[in-house]
């Protein structure tokens, strides 16, 4: 069995394809590949959409995801929960799967933390309300300007975020295994792994500080993740990955 790790997809799945992820001819639906946020495939509900997310379920390996920034929170939150491999989960497709946050999950005798969310970086213009009156002039302004901006609800969600309750079950989970797991996987990374990534242009928030705290205190392997758009090994055991797969070691 083997379990392979990339990062955003943005709900682009084509590095998934048999001539790119050439691996997937042995792989069978026990093998696992964990989507580091940004899963992306649930955005709009499109008849595209759809297509891919039955296109991921033909896969013979199972899909596994992290939130990011980028998805629909809305749409997300009306999948049904349920528990898979020692953790919550929600089930997009039979083996199209969302890892919760606060989670640890055991898959194939290793253990793994996980903790999805991140603040979005693209919205300098700012968050605009859709039922605003003046939306449309608002837009268009931004848009002249080429400013970046989300609209909330339809490109943006304050759950991009993790809520105090998701903290709690995060540092629930880990007192019981004593902070030791094997990985963490989430979509941005500790406050001093992103200020050393980026010089300080990436700013602190409450998940990057708590996932500081976590990395403090927890003994663990590696950290996967993403958000940052490249592929990159800082400090030795924290792994940023973008548009690379890698596979865990045995």
């Amino acid at each position: 069995m083997a379990i392979f790790i990339t990062g955003d997809t943005h709900g682009e799945f084509v590095r998934f394809k048999k001539s790119i992820f050439y691996e997937q001819a042995e792989l069978t639906k026990d093998d696992c590949v964990i989507i580091a946020g940004d899963f992306g495939g649930i955005w709009d509900g499109s008849k595209e959409e759809l297509h891919w997310l039955d296109w991921l379920e033909a896969k013979p390996f199972t899909t596994l995801f992290v939130s990011g920034n980028h998805e629909n929170f809305d749409m997300l939150a009306k999948f049904p929960i349920e528990d898979w491999h020692g953790g919550k989960v929600q089930r997009i497709r039979p083996s199209v799967i969302h890892l919760m946050r606060g989670q640890i999950y055991n898959i194939q005798g290793k253990t793994f933390f996980t903790m999805g969310g991140a603040s979005s970086h693209d919205i300098a213009g700012g968050i605009l309300e859709p039922d605003d009156p003046q939306f449309k002039r608002k837009c268009r302004m931004l848009d002249h300007s080429g400013a970046l901006y989300r609209v909330n609800h339809r490109s943006w969600w304050k759950e991009e975020l993790p809520s105090e309750e998701e903290y709690q079950t995060a540092r629930a989970n880990l007192d019981r295994l004593g902070w030791v797991v094997d990985y963490i996987i989430t979509h941005c990374c500790p406050t001093s792994v992103q200020d050393e990534l980026s010089g300080g242009f990436y700013k602190a928030d409450t998940l990057t500080d708590f996932l500081e705290e976590v990395t403090q205190q927890c003994r663990f392997k590696y950290q996967f993740f993403g958000h940052y758009h490249t592929d990159q090994i800082i400090q030795g055991k924290y792994v940023l990955l973008y548009e690379q797969i890698i596979c865990l070691k045995p």
